[in-house]
């Protein structure tokens, strides 16, 4: 089964790229700018990455984000996701990048985004890994902070595909940014949220009805009221699954009592993903064998959720014909 899952072509569709800043890319950095870390070394840095919840992983992640200064820090950070990728049979991967992380310490909007678009656009050509960009809001910060963010995209919009909401969940409920997902829709993007990881399902209904959102990031806490199964199943709302980030941030205390395969038998539209990779201990091939080997999952299954993965990108129907029938050649063989 393992040769099976790493073999099998898939899309990644909930990939934060700050998350992929393995330490030993993270110390070379570092040492480029002249920056030092708050750890003696990579081993010591690898120790602090057992965190109790998503806070103490926001901590760590934002410290690591502050050694990313110029356009070809962020161009090495997101060619180095690029290239696991294509060993991890990744046909096509949606990017989130938080731009405020940058901004907010004084990095520009274009340095940040030059860099990313120029990995990407290279991973297209020379490895035919193709990608969607989205934008995150950070839901910690104030609405106003958001706007400005959005006005700051203007000039990229062709390489941005949609808008999304991540950080700090509970206490941050997705209607506090009503307004700028309605800016957002009326300028053309497609919109995501995280919601109903850690905070209640009644997050999930507000990225629903609120903010209209095109797919749920997350979405695990959804199974704990029937109306938003039922909802989500009705709308066919994909939802991004990321079962090792589950587990590290303790959002799941086994991935034996995962509910992935209760939200399949229930007909949810799921989808595996490694979120965070760097900081929980796998990218996209680990999440699907460790979860394949928590909850036994067939090799029917693991076929579903690839072939989701693929339905849930925002591709276009030529271009999602494409990536499933070379899954569909995969598993004939």
């Amino acid at each position: 089964m393992k040769k099976f899952i790493e073999g099998i072509p898939k899309a990644e569709l909930h990939l934060h790229i700050e998350g992929t800043f393995e330490p030993e890319l993270m110390f070379r950095i570092a040492k480029r700018n002249d920056i030092k870390l708050n750890y003696k070394n990579i081993k010591d840095l690898k120790k602090a990455y057992n965190f109790a919840n998503l806070q103490e992983f926001l901590d760590i992640y934002y410290m690591g984000c502050n050694v990313l200064l110029h356009e070809v820090d962020f161009y090495d950070l997101t060619w180095a996701y690029l290239l696991k990728a294509k060993e991890q049979n990744i046909l096509h991967t949606e990017i989130m990048f938080d731009p405020q992380t940058h901004t907010e310490r004084g990095i520009s909007f274009d340095t940040v985004i030059n860099g990313i678009h120029r990995a990407l656009t290279q991973a297209e050509t020379k490895l035919g890994v193709t990608s969607k960009l989205i934008m995150s809001i950070l839901r910690h910060l104030p609405e106003q902070a958001a706007f400005v963010t959005l006005e700051q995209a203007a000039p990229f919009k062709e390489w941005i595909d949609v808008i999304g909401l991540d950080s700090s969940e509970i206490g941050h409920p997705p209607s506090k940014f009503k307004r700028v997902f309605q800016k957002a829709k009326e300028e053309g993007y497609l919109i995501v949220a995280h919601a109903g990881e850690e905070g209640p399902p009644d997050y999930v209904t507000e990225a629903l009805e609120v903010l209209h959102v095109n797919r749920i990031d997350h979405g695990n806490r959804s199974l704990e009221d029937n109306d938003v199964v039922s909802d989500l199943i009705e709308r066919k709302m994909a939802l991004t699954i990321c079962p090792l980030s589950n587990l590290k941030l303790k959002v799941v205390s086994d991935l034996k009592v995962h509910p992935l395969k209760e939200m399949l038998l229930k007909g949810l539209f799921v989808t595996i993903n490694s979120d965070d990779p760097a900081y929980f201990g796998g990218y996209l091939n680990e999440n699907y064998i460790e979860i394949q080997k928590a909850l036994n999952l067939s090799k029917q299954d693991i076929v579903q959720i690839a072939t989701n993965s693929f339905k849930a990108s925002f591709l276009n129907e030529i271009e999602k014909n494409a990536m499933l029938l070379k899954l569909k050649e995969f598993t004939d063989v």
